[in-house]
This record gives C-alpha cells, structure tokens and sequence, in this order.
C-alpha cells in the first residue's frame, strides 16, 4: 500500500486546478513601470481590504472540491478518510464521514458548476471569516458556506428546493456582501434564535408557540406530523417513539438581502429513539438506511438513529413580517446504534 500525506493529495489538486487555470487564458497583463510612477491625477485612497476577497474565495472554492472529489474515488490511499473529513467542519463533518462508512469508502462524486460568491466584508483582523457559493453540484442549484479558523473547510452544503431561489444579497460598490450579527434584530428571526426556532416548529408543527414564524412544508409542520403519526403507531405496537430537533454546536451563518431580510445557513440533528415496552419477543426493525451500522436485522430493547440535517432560509425584514421560507436542504442518517 502506498502511503500518502494531505500535502500530496493538495498537491495533485493544485495540479488539475493548475492546468485549468493555464486553459483560461485570461492572464492580466502587467503594467508599465513608468504608469506606475507617473499618475495624472491624485486618486481617492482604496476601501481597506476585506478579511477575505472574492479572488480568494474563488480559489477556497475551487481547491476543497477539486481535493474533496479526488480523495472519493476509491483507491488505497491510506487515511484517505481522514483527509476528507479535515476538509469539513460543521454540519458536513458527520455527513462526510457517514458517506464514506455507508458506502464501503465509495461515496458518490460531485460534478461542480461555476459559483456565483457571496462574500461578506470582515475587518482584516476577523479570525473567523466565511463566505458562501451558489453552484450547481450534479447539476443542482446547491448553497455551500466555507468557514476559516486555521484553515478553510466547508461546513455546510444544501440544495434548493424545488419553485426555490436564492434572494437577491445585497451587495456594495465593490461586490461584497454584509453579514449580520448574531443578535440582529431587523429580521423577524435573529440568527442566534433560527435553529430552535426550526427545531420547534419541526417538533410541535402547528401547534408550539413558534408557529408561523416558518412556513409550513415537508422540513417543518410536515415533519412535526411524520413525528405524531410514528409515536402513535409505535405506542399502539407496543413500543416508546420520540424525535427531537438540536442545535448542537453547529455554527450559523447569515448574509443581509436586498429587501432588508436575511439568508441564514444552519444545520440541525435529529436523533430517534424507539425502545420496547412490553415483552421482550417484541423486536425492533432496523431500517435499511442504518444497515451499514447495525449489523443486525432486528433489536431487542432499543434503537437509536442521529440524522444531520443542513438548511437554508430566507428570513423576511422586521419592518414587513411574514413566515420565514426554507429554500435549501441537505442531510441524512450520520450514526445508528442499538441494543
């Protein structure tokens, strides 16, 4: 076996993004010493540069799903999964590594399209800057966030749903976007409060005291009744069934659009659980989806499924409320245990 390190597999993606690069011929040409030294006219000192620029991301972009789509074709490249996995954070950390343990280290490959950034201007000291990317992944209208702490990864990737658009990102003069703050209070659902917000909604449907505040559809009040269907059908089976919605420590992230709203990108776990009540010839089914997990068919006493879950949603101005709209989803089972 062959062994290779991450600078190795960085540097076979540099390669292709290289030779890309050389087939573009859009090479600036330089210019002349003596433009250089000689202005007309004084000039208005530049905007101080942003935390990080759009060329910068561009490339951010460009590098992680070329190396991520590299490291998915199956060969014996040893701690190939581990290298994937350090190109994540967030949310794609588990979906990353379930992909990988679901699929014998085959998982699908992605096929990019050219991205359209949104990039937020931070003050160059900002230590953890992101920026977000629309592209097309396998020919899908896909939003993706890449997050910097010591270096960049990407955290969170949901497709639109369908009749979905992404809202117009207000953006400046020099086409950057603004984040909000965590606590902004110009939007009818500040970013720190999105997640248990949703959480709620997904949980309690209609009927929690966050209803309304998300319109209802199959990533909440459709949810929330899957949830009531299944703890109804397990009690009168003889079983114990519950579905809980958490924040965990997944971070969010959130870009001001043109009407004065906001686009938030977040993810959610759901975890549950089915225990047996009654006897103990009362064997649970597992599901298919968590075979490559559970080893066996039935369980005796419980079942325990965590799914990880990525969306996006369009979160309407304070000064024109209405029910916030979830236009981008991703997610699936990321870790299945029993007894």
């Amino acid at each position: 076996m062959r062994v290779y390190g991450r600078r190795k597999v960085l540097a076979l993606a540099a390669g292709v993004l290289a030779a890309a690069t050389a087939c573009t011929g859009n090479a600036t040409p330089a210019s002349s010493k003596a433009a250089a030294t000689h202005s007309a006219t004084p000039t208005t000192p530049a905007p101080a540069p942003p935390g990080v620029t759009r060329d910068e991301a561009a490339k951010v972009f460009s590098e992680i799903t070329v190396t991520d789509d590299l490291l998915r074709v199956k060969n014996d490249l040893q701690g190939r999964l581990g290298l994937a996995v350090d190109l994540m954070t967030g949310g794609q950390t588990p979906l990353t590594l379930a992909a990988y343990l679901s699929t014998d280290y085959a998982p699908p490959r992605h096929k990019w399209g050219v991205p359209t950034l949104y990039v937020p201007r931070f003050a160059t000291d900002e230590r953890a800057p992101w920026f977000s990317a629309l592209a097309t992944r396998d020919g899908k209208p896909t939003l993706l966030t890449f997050a910097k702490s010591d270096r960049w990864r990407l955290s969170s990737a949901a497709q639109l749903v369908q009749d979905q658009q992404v809202p117009d990102i207000e953006l400046d003069a020099d086409g950057y976007a603004a984040a909000l703050a965590p606590d902004d209070k110009t939007v009818t659902i500040s970013p720190q409060f999105m997640q248990p917000v949703h959480a709620s909604v997904a949980e309690t449907g209609s009927a929690g005291v966050t209803a309304g505040l998300i319109a209802a559809g199959p990533y909440t009040t459709e949810v929330a009744q899957q949830i009531a269907d299944l703890r109804e059908k397990a009690k009168l089976d003889g079983f114990s069934y519950d579905s809980i919605f958490s924040a965990d420590s997944f971070p969010v992230y959130a870009l001001r659009t043109e009407d004065g709203g906001a686009l938030i990108q977040y993810s959610l776990s759901r975890t549950t659980t089915t225990t047996t009540k009654t006897a103990e010839d009362d064997y649970i089914p597992v599901p298919e989806s968590a075979g490559w997990a559970i080893s066996t068919p039935v369980l005796r006493r419980s079942l325990r499924l965590i799914e990880t879950h990525q969306y996006a949603t369009a979160v309407p101005p304070l000064s024109k409320p209405s029910a916030a709209a979830v236009i981008a989803h991703d997610g699936g089972l990321t870790r299945a245990s029993g007894q």
